[in-house]
């Protein structure tokens, strides 16, 4: 087949990159432009919505992304990505296991979050007040999700120590004409919802509330709020698996081996006669 058949060059179609000999272009900048001028966070922001942030957008956006790379060999993925290191596999094997098991529970709150304020959202937009639409949205999760809601509570932390301060940096750049502000009241809203109905217990947001309010201000879609804390978690992940790589060891599993799984199947028995 011709290499100039029309039908060799719509095999694939992307408004992401243009490529050919001596030009790369993303989005429709140079990349020789791009080189020295614009940071990671703002040029996963071009990626993956087409057009360049400005300045206050990058810099929350870059925010949230400091504030997942890690939390610690406790957290699956982590210790998947130390555990690879000691079978002999690669960083990059390490890396592919480790972001690999990202899935609705470990990795995919922060997308579940996104998804109930924008569901509350859409029911205000709808006529109904702040109030309503939290309580409407968050049975409709419930119904969904279970009992946990995402975004809130941490089995760690009484208080996530980076929601704090993820949602001052939302309220500093809502003060600055940078976002709205809305889906940071709609958080707080969620969160003095849960609190009323555990009789004043507060059930504090955490990262995943935190991080999706800052996804959900700057406008990415749910389903990128999961892609966005697998690229930051992959920054935990590569340096633990390097530290692990370091340090040696050879198949190491999930505990030390003097202590044992809980068995619960038949006793001892004798195999019948043939």
């Amino acid at each position: 087949m011709d290499v100039d058949d029309p039908r060799v060059g719509d095999w694939w179609r992307t408004s992401i990159i243009e490529m050919r000999p001596g030009v790369i272009r993303y989005r429709g900048y140079a990349i020789e432009e791009l080189i020295g001028n614009v940071g990671f966070a703002q040029m996963i922001w071009l990626m993956t919505r087409g057009e360049l942030p400005t300045q206050g957008q990058g810099r929350l956006l870059e925010a949230a992304l400091v504030s997942a790379v890690d939390h610690g060999p406790q957290a699956p993925s982590i210790a998947v990505a130390r555990m690879a290191a000691t079978c002999g596999v690669g960083l990059n094997n390490a890396m592919a296991s480790a972001v690999n098991v990202l899935g609705d529970v470990h990795g995919g709150a922060g997308e579940q979050a996104v998804s109930l304020y924008e569901d509350i959202a859409a029911r205000q937009d709808a006529g109904a007040s702040l109030q309503e639409a939290v309580r409407g949205g968050l049975e409709a999760a419930i119904a969904r999700h279970g009992k946990f809601v995402a975004g809130f509570g941490h089995r760690f932390h009484p208080v996530d120590p980076r929601a704090p301060r993820l949602l001052a940096l939302v309220d500093e750049a809502a003060r600055a004409g940078v976002v709205g502000g809305r889906f940071a009241a709609i958080g707080r809203g969620v969160e003095a919802e849960l609190a009323a109905r555990r009789n004043g217990r507060r059930i504090p947001m955490n990262i995943d509330g935190a991080t999706a309010v800052i996804y959900a201000e700057l406008g990415f879609p749910a389903p990128l709020a999961r892609g966005l804390f697998c690229l930051s978690r992959s920054v935990g992940i590569l340096s633990h698996a390097w530290e692990q790589a370091g340090q040696g060891g050879r198949n190491k599993g999930p505990v030390p081996r003097g202590y044992l799984w809980t068995y619960d199947g038949p006793g001892p028995r004798e195999l019948p006669p043939a």
